[in-house]
């Protein structure tokens, strides 16, 4: 495991283009988000994806989020709707996944076996950053062996996963719950997973 430890503007820039090589070899980077570490694969390639999977112990039917530097960025993986993109206007970055179409290029592997993906812009500076410069949105599903608790720290993810290629170090991860996810019934947000942001909350902001 290579650790890119970032302490300095400088130092952010070299771990990022580090990571971004692994990231076009088809390789495994853990990174922090604005919940917890998350683990990043191109989510076109189906050995990268097949690979995470392995590496967690996760179910092949299980789909892998993903996230995104901007919404125009997350629009090079997913079709978004006019409620869609008004609820990204709204919590962007921020904790709150939307479920969308998936576009052609994700790999049907990193889907579940389903035709949506689901995507958010994360409030984190390294997470944004990591998916700016690899040009397209990066998976983010937890650092952990599926079924065990989720890593916030570098060191939480050099114990439990011992088989990533690079580690960013950017310290602890804020922690607590994981992205609320929803998805969309027409104009109608249906909670798919409560987390971070409260669903009232989203209804609220979403009327």
């Amino acid at each position: 495991m290579r650790r890119l430890v970032i302490d300095t503007e400088h130092q952010s820039a070299d771990a990022i283009a580090a990571a971004v090589e692994v990231l076009h070899a088809g390789g495994v980077v853990a990174f922090p988000t604005d919940t917890l570490y998350g683990l990043a694969v191109d989510p076109r390639r189906r050995d990268a994806v097949e690979r995470l999977f392995a590496l967690k112990g996760r179910d092949a039917v299980a789909a892998v989020p993903l996230v995104a530097s901007s919404l125009e960025q997350a629009a090079l993986a997913a079709d978004f709707s006019e409620a869609e993109r008004g609820a990204a206007a709204a919590f962007w970055p921020g904790p709150l996944s939307i479920v969308a179409a998936a576009n052609a290029s994700i790999a049907r592997e990193a889907l579940g076996g389903q035709t949506t993906v689901a995507i958010r812009v994360p409030a984190h500076d390294i997470a944004r950053a990591l998916a700016r410069a690899f040009g397209f949105p990066v998976t983010a599903t937890s650092a952990n062996r599926s079924g065990q608790p989720a890593a916030d720290s570098a060191d939480g993810v050099a114990i439990a996963l011992a088989g990533v290629d690079a580690l960013v170090d950017g310290g602890r991860a804020p922690g607590g719950a994981p992205s609320t996810i929803i998805s969309f019934d027409g104009t109608r947000p249906r909670l798919v997973r409560e987390g971070a942001v409260p669903w009232d909350r989203v209804i609220k902001s979403l009327r």
